[in-house]
């Protein structure tokens, strides 16, 4: 079943979000965590695929202080513009703390551990959600910039994962480098590379999809949200 619902901000303002729920009782939640283009259909089929599963699945609109319920196409050249200005506007430390609130919604509705998954920006503020918060797993797809966020790694205490393209037009092989360095021996974190995959490689829809490598992420991306979260 999905739904869209309305949580409360730590702020006390009111953030829309899009819910799918499980056919029965909930085995956990995931909070999953948009890229640049909003509550798009393919952010909505990560939460139902998420719901088929047996979670509770909630995607917060994160740019709903900018431009609430804004939902854009990569494919389109204007639209990914916009996205990137949007980027730009967006309050990136306000979005974890919009996160949290997401967190403890999807708690108190599932009464079960919660993981966050985020692609794109979302893959960089789901590195920060397990820096910040007491999210109890958490799994970023092709993160942007966390060489930059690599202070933060003494704070992870709970379980993360990393998918990296290792084309990815974003970030770069130094970035993939630094990452590696500051992150293959701390004992919560996982890395997977994808040679030779770009940026988006796990959409759900577009041409910025690659199937084998998406299927591949997305398996490993359950197992190790069954190890933790249920």
């Amino acid at each position: 079943m999905t739904a869209l619902a309305t949580i409360t901000a730590l702020d006390g303002g009111d953030m829309p979000a899009y819910r799918a729920d499980p056919a029965g009782t909930p085995r956990g939640a995931i909070v999953v965590i948009q890229e640049i283009f909003g509550i798009n259909a393919g952010i909505r089929r990560k939460c139902d695929t998420l719901a088929e599963a047996g979670y509770l699945a909630v995607a917060p609109d994160l740019f709903w202080r900018i431009t609430p319920g804004i939902e854009l196409d990569p494919d389109v050249a204007p639209e990914m513009e916009r996205a990137l200005a949007l980027m730009g506007e967006f309050d990136q430390d306000g979005g974890v703390r919009d996160i949290e609130a997401a967190i403890r919604y999807a708690r108190a509705e599932s009464g079960k551990k919660v993981g966050a998954v985020g692609y794109c920006l979302g893959g960089r503020l789901a590195y920060m959600t397990a820096a910040r918060t007491d999210v109890d797993a958490s799994v970023g797809y092709y993160a942007v910039g966390i060489d930059g966020l690599l202070g933060e790694k003494h704070a992870i205490a709970r379980p993360l994962l990393l998918h990296i393209a290792g084309a990815d037009g974003f970030v770069d092989a130094a970035t993939q480098g630094a990452m590696h360095e500051g992150l293959d021996d701390h004992p919560r974190v996982t890395l997977y590379d994808y040679a030779g995959e770009d940026h988006g490689f796990a959409t759900e829809f577009g041409r910025r999809r690659s199937d084998a490598a998406a299927e591949l992420a997305d398996e490993r991306t359950a197992a190790f949200f069954a190890d933790h979260i249920g």
